[in-house]
């Protein structure tokens, strides 16, 4: 088959040399374009990320199109109408950072807990005084996780091993999911009452905007810790900066921030292409949480390490795999 690959990553392209050895490639960092399109009209399978729309017009170029491999998990730089009067399969990245970002977010309870950037900053100083660095157990602690989703049960898995109580909300219980990993669901005013750590693993839209806003900061435990790996425009930030201030809260672990331009995938975080969309530099600069002693904030990095990102592009590997042996899997729905 003639398959092509394009927006890669340049250590991309050995992994899909290795992965497919007798296939005619096209490997490109370019998006690919009606342009591109054209001069690849021979195409059976095309690999794009979400700079390339695929549309109409693109489509009409390659008439011998039988798959699009989509290395992301949204697919609305599909033209899928067209693609299911084509007959062209469309396959995505379902999942690929579920663990990773839950990693990350005890990195954050576990730096807020143990002082860790404290820690660090006074020895690079020469200073080994402990005044002020103590911190606490987790052990013991109840962990408030707002989402059972797949980020959400890797988050419960992990408070499990460090012997933490657990509380649950989820908008849409499972209740056969809290019988298996020995958890309850409990009310969102129950979560912020009586839990020591609250983290967020919602996804963003309507009904998520300001989840936890001023009224729910009002709900919540005083001394609590709050963690957000999810999206910045979960918390109403005025809400927040009002809430560490009082002491309400105690602090707050921080990966992404509200008013950080729109992101369909964290994977854009990485690719070349996002700078020119978007410069989180003023955000930065004007965030009064950045300069909270309580509070420690990174830069949407959650999702960021070698295997997520091997993953996304494995799933793609995967599907194409599975495509040419009849085999289909990761498939969108159209």
């Amino acid at each position: 088959m003639k398959l092509g690959f394009f927006e890669l990553e340049k250590w991309e392209e050995e992994v899909i040399r290795k992965a497919f050895p007798n296939d005619q490639l096209v490997l490109s960092t370019k998006k690919f374009t009606a342009k591109e399109a054209e001069k690849n009209k021979d195409l059976d399978a095309l690999s794009t990320f979400i700079y390339s729309p695929v549309d109409e017009k693109v489509l009409s170029k390659l008439p011998k199109l039988k798959l699009i491999a989509t290395r992301s998990t949204g697919f609305d730089h599909i033209a899928l109408e067209t693609c299911k009067k084509k007959k062209i399969m469309v396959c995505n990245v379902p999942s690929y950072g579920e663990n990773t970002v839950a990693e990350h977010t005890f990195a954050l309870i576990l730096a807020l807990s143990r002082k860790i950037v404290d820690c660090v900053e006074r020895t690079k100083r020469g200073s080994f005084d402990l005044t002020g660095l103590r911190g606490f157990d987790l052990k013991g602690k109840t962990l408030g996780v707002m989402g059972s989703g797949r980020i959400g049960q890797h988050v419960i898995r992990m408070a499990k091993g460090f012997e933490m109580n657990l509380l649950v909300f989820d908008a849409f219980p499972n209740a056969q999911l809290a019988t298996e990993m020995g958890f309850t669901y409990v009310s969102m005013a129950e979560l912020l009452k009586n839990s020591d750590i609250i983290t967020l693993h919602v996804p963003y839209n309507d009904k998520t905007h300001h989840l936890l806003n001023k009224d729910a900061f009002v709900k919540i435990k005083k001394g609590a810790y709050l963690i957000n790996t999810s999206r910045g425009g979960v918390v109403d930030t005025d809400a927040l900066v009002k809430a560490l201030k009082s002491g309400k809260l105690a602090g707050a672990g921080l990966d992404v921030l509200e008013g950080e331009c729109e992101l369909l995938e964290e994977r854009e975080l990485v690719s070349k292409d996002f700078p020119q969309k978007c410069d989180l530099k003023t955000l930065v600069e004007d965030h009064i949480l950045l300069t909270m002693p309580n509070v420690i904030v990174t830069p949407h990095n959650a999702f960021n390490t070698h295997e997520a990102l091997m993953r996304i592009l494995q799933t793609t590997l995967d599907s194409i795999n599975g495509f040419k042996q009849d085999r289909l899997i990761n498939v969108v729905k159209m």
